[in-house]
């Protein structure tokens, strides 16, 4: 069975979602059924829209006119929930883009709504090759007892990026919780690919404290630090700002007794202790949603490892 999919989202980083399910689709993995965007799509999501696709502004239309496998859900974070919703009454598997939902209520809702469908989230992270490398490191004793995981990221971010969207830097819109913090939205790979390497993923942490600055006149924060604490487990710190002077690439660290683990997750460069490891290619999460319909190939981003 060669799933059909569609992309709720044809801007931003949902441009990078139809860019790769066309390629998907071109290599025979899915069939592209479709798109949809309440605003005017950009003139490349049409051109990336195969011949005979759906292209409506109406996600329900979307559903009913092209009855899909797979929804891709790549809009604002404050939509994720209700699209889903929508797309898992219509029968679809979902790719919900990170992060997935904005509290632990939504959370629930949406694993026990999506109970009998494959749920994939957005955590690019989680297919990188860099994964097994880091964890048999560990398992090896390269860098003796693991006493603490942690993780950091830079980025400059001006006015603009802020001004992008009415839910840019915004904790809530039109009375819905938007928590557009640094952790919380552009750094969230960090603290879940922080707590993947800890192996506690799939766990509710014991403690919690948070510390939240702002140097922009937004609502939420840009610079952000937290620590997680877990019984049996080390602690996560994640630190992250949006105002830096340059760009640093995040990163996670796991110190042990006998040395440290850096793995830049976004260039897949992993050094333990002082020896550089070269990985393989990440593996594509929607391509691995469609291989887990096709195939039964397992989950790597699961809603609940996040």
């Amino acid at each position: 069975m060669t799933p059909t999919a569609v992309v709720f989202g044809t801007a931003g980083y949902a441009a990078h979602h139809l860019r790769r399910a066309r390629a998907l689709h071109d290599r025979g993995d899915l069939v592209l059924a479709g798109a949809c965007d309440i605003r005017e799509p950009p003139d490349e999501a049409r051109v990336l829209l195969p011949e005979g696709a759906v292209l409506t502004q109406d996600a329900a239309d979307l559903l009913a006119r092209t009855t899909p496998e797979i929804a891709v859900v790549a809009t604002p974070p404050h939509t994720h929930l209700p699209l889903a919703k929508l797309a898992l009454a219509a029968g679809c598997h979902l790719l919900v883009e990170k992060p997935p939902v904005l509290d632990l209520a939504a959370f629930d809702e949406l694993t026990t709504l999506a109970r009998g469908r494959a749920c994939q989230t957005g955590f690019q992270s989680f297919g990188s090759a860099a994964v097994p490398v880091v964890r048999r490191a560990i398992a090896d004793g390269e860098i003796g007892t693991v006493t603490g995981i942690a993780a950091a990221g830079a980025w400059i971010r001006r006015d603009r990026y802020f001004a992008r969207a009415e839910w840019a830097g915004r904790r809530r819109v039109g009375g819905l919780p938007v928590v557009d913090g640094a952790l919380t939205n552009p750094f969230a790979h960090a603290v879940a690919t922080a707590l993947l390497v800890n192996g506690t993923a799939e766990d509710l942490p014991e403690r919690v404290s948070v510390e939240l600055y702002r140097a922009r006149d937004i609502e939420s924060d840009d610079t952000a630090c937290a620590r997680l604490g877990f019984t049996g487990a080390p602690d996560v710190v994640v630190v992250a700002t949006l105002d830096a002077e340059a760009d640093h690439e995040p990163y996670v660290l796991v110190h042990g007794t006998k040395g440290r683990i850096r793995w830049h997750y976004k260039t897949d460069l992993v050094t333990v202790r002082k020896r550089q490891i070269t990985v393989g290619p990440p593996r594509d999460l929607l391509a691995n949603l469609a291989a887990h319909l096709r195939d039964g190939e397992p989950l790597l981003a699961p809603l609940a490892a996040t």
